[in-house]
């Protein structure tokens, strides 16, 4: 009889350990994949955010490739006159368009300014709300905190394609 029960106890103790190990691998994993999404934002966010002391103008878009799109840049302020500067083109909607945009420090590329360039650059961090949000709902059955998530996500994901 204390056999059993012994063994009845290690198995409850190694499904309780188990439960546990769950909740922090998938607890890690979510955290994970908000941290990539921010990293991969901030990296354009920061241009299109803090732009002060930075190199800012108007940029009129002349042509573009499948990528990217390319123009003159001519400075609000201080700065010189650029013939060439190139632009995600995302952010764009045709050729002969004006940008406010701000130049990335020691190159030619040049990041849309104001909320609608602010939104494109969090695009990442939208898309990793909504993968942290399957995470949470089918992996740690944190069904309210997945909604907020994916919710928070996905409204991330319309407001920056209605603003462009």
């Amino acid at each position: 009889m204390a056999k059993r029960s012994l063994a009845r106890r290690t198995a409850e103790s190694t499904w309780g350990l188990l439960l546990v190990a769950r909740i922090v691998v998938l607890s890690a994993l979510v955290l994970l994949i908000l941290a990539a999404g921010v990293w991969t934002s901030w990296k354009t966010a920061q241009h299109a955010m803090l732009t002060k002391g930075r190199e800012r103008g108007t940029m009129t878009v002349s042509a573009c490739a499948t990528d990217t799109c390319t123009g003159p840049f001519v400075p609000d302020g201080l700065g010189s006159i650029r013939a060439k500067v190139t632009i995600d083109k995302a952010v764009t909607h045709r050729v002969g368009e004006r940008l406010p945009v701000a130049v990335e420090p020691g190159t030619d590329t040049v990041v849309r300014v104001g909320t609608a360039g602010v939104l494109h650059t969090w695009i990442p961090f939208g898309g990793a709300l909504l993968l942290a949000a399957l995470v949470l709902a089918g992996g740690l059955r944190w069904t309210r905190t997945a909604w907020v998530a994916g919710i928070a996500g996905a409204a991330l994901l319309g407001a920056a394609f209605l603003t462009l």
